[in-house]
């Protein structure tokens, strides 16, 4: 049947096709493709589905018969997602319990427990940056296996040693094991995915690592009473040899073959997608796009500074309030919880994108908070203060990693620089905490004050990148 030409009802039919679009929920290629099958003419010139980027799936099955899910979590990068919650789970449950095992073996105090958490960011700083390089440059299933293997062996280690010392070099050797994984996944589950869709997989990412995380933290304390103290060893040693088995078991494949509708990646290691090829994720300019980028790169540090100046002293904060272990376990999580409630509001409202409003309300209702949970007295005030301190640092949290992915094209270096960033904090503030300890020891809470003068010089920080970027009028990127 030959074509007619198109009339005013087509042309206004195309009006309504376009406004619908612009307002859709769903992606341009899912659009595009259900146009196609619908028999809508192509889109005209003015349509925001009418670029390259934006092109359909193309409909006719490969040669080899593979099919594959349009889902965003489809088969090659749901294993990753698995990969992520268990290592989540096992480093939570490590880390954060050390701190008990230290104090209730060695009878070490806050200012050990500072030191101890100051030597595992120092390494985590350098660590994170060589990982995310070699990541991208060999790929990222190798580097995963290297992390869980070390990390396992190491586990086995300090469950069959005795000495303090030995245990504060093997949390050196697992922290190089621990920056094999995570700028790993981070750049895994965000390479080669179209802008339109990498919200939705960063959001994914971050509701999985943090459910991990809190569940760790929250069924630690229970764990150890049920299994015994060697337990915080034995039990992580366990999971990531069970990664480990699945890094070769587990669809991990991220060429080109393996991820529907991806053009940028080629057949191999996974390396840095072609720019031209790999759109921002707005359409905003790319130098304030960056802008935002070092923002967020300045400010998750002290995010993290005010974590790691809490985690070193919960021993001592549970034994103020007389909470057994598994009590803190409870407890002490809530902040955990509350950041997993805001990363799941930021991954379906996109609103907080690109406003700087919302950013710095984060950071005072984190530097608040901090003091509410250290100073507290009661446990109604520590669980209220918990919920904003978690809320805070999940919009803090949420921003560096999606500004690097959605402005980054090299995501693994990228994913490096953002761990990085972290690794600053985890040093830092537990370096803080000791030197106030040290050099302040008559001061009461002279380690919370102190880190609190800190993030403020933060915050002051964080306001000047604004005005030098923005302007003294500007409101933000709307």
């Amino acid at each position: 049947m030959a074509r007619t030409r198109a009339g005013p009802a087509t042309h206004a039919g195309r009006i309504i096709w376009n406004d619908a679009v612009r307002s859709s929920p769903w992606s341009a290629p899912q659009i595009l493709l259900l146009g196609h099958r619908l028999g809508m003419p192509r889109c005209p010139p003015d349509s925001p589905l009418d670029s390259p980027a934006n092109a359909p799936l193309n409909p006719r099955p490969r040669k080899s018969g593979r099919t594959h899910s349009s889902m965003p979590n489809g088969p090659s990068k749901s294993g990753f997602f698995l990969l992520e919650a268990i290592n989540a789970f096992g480093t939570a449950f490590y880390f954060n319990f050390l701190f008990f095992h230290m104090g209730a073996q060695f009878g070490w105090t806050d200012r050990e427990n500072f030191a101890l958490s100051a030597a595992h960011g120092f390494v985590y700083i350098f660590a994170a940056l060589w990982a995310g390089q070699f990541a991208q440059r060999f790929g990222y299933v190798r580097t995963l296996r290297i992390g869980f293997a070390v990390m396992a062996l190491v586990m086995i280690a300090a469950g069959l040693v005795t000495g303090a010392i030995s245990q504060v070099v093997l949390l050196v050797l697992w922290t190089l094991g621990v920056c094999c994984t995570w700028p790993t996944l981070e750049a895994a589950v965000s390479e080669g995915e179209p802008p339109r869709r990498l919200q939705r997989m960063i959001g994914f990412y971050n509701l999985t690592w943090a459910g991990g995380a809190a569940v760790g933290f929250f069924a630690g304390g229970a764990l150890i009473e049920a299994l015994g103290p060697r337990s915080i060893f034995f039990l992580p040693a366990g999971l990531h040899a069970l990664q480990l088995v699945l890094t070769y078991t587990l669809p991990l494949d991220l060429t080109r073959a393996a991820l529907p509708g991806i053009e940028s990646l080629p057949h191999g290691p996974a390396t840095a997608a072609d720019p031209a090829a790999s759109p921002s994720l707005t359409s905003r300019p790319i130098a304030r796009t960056r802008a935002f980028l070092r923002l967020a790169w300045f400010a998750n540090p002290f995010a993290y500074i005010a974590i790691n100046s809490i985690l070193p002293v919960m021993p001592s904060l549970a034994r103020k309030l007389a909470l057994s272990p598994m009590l803190a376990g409870f407890f002490c999580s809530i902040w955990l919880f509350a950041r997993l409630a805001a990363f799941l509001v930021l991954w379906l409202w996109p609103g907080w994108h690109y406003r700087r409003g919302w950013f710095f309300g984060a950071y005072g209702m984190v530097m608040a908070s901090y003091l509410a949970i250290l100073l507290s007295t009661h446990l109604a005030v520590l669980v209220l203060a918990q919920l904003a301190f978690g809320l805070g640092l999940g919009l803090l949290y949420y921003s560096s990693l999606f500004y690097s992915m959605d402005v980054g094209d090299t995501k693994g270096v990228h994913g490096g620089f953002h761990e990085a960033a972290i690794g600053i904090g985890i040093f830092g503030g537990p370096a803080v905490g000791a030197a106030a300890l040290h050099f302040l020891p008559g001061v009461r809470d002279g380690a919370a004050w102190t880190v609190s003068v800190v993030l403020l010089a933060g915050l002051m920080g964080s306001l000047i990148i604004a005005r030098r970027n923005f302007g003294s009028t500007a409101r933000g990127i709307s």
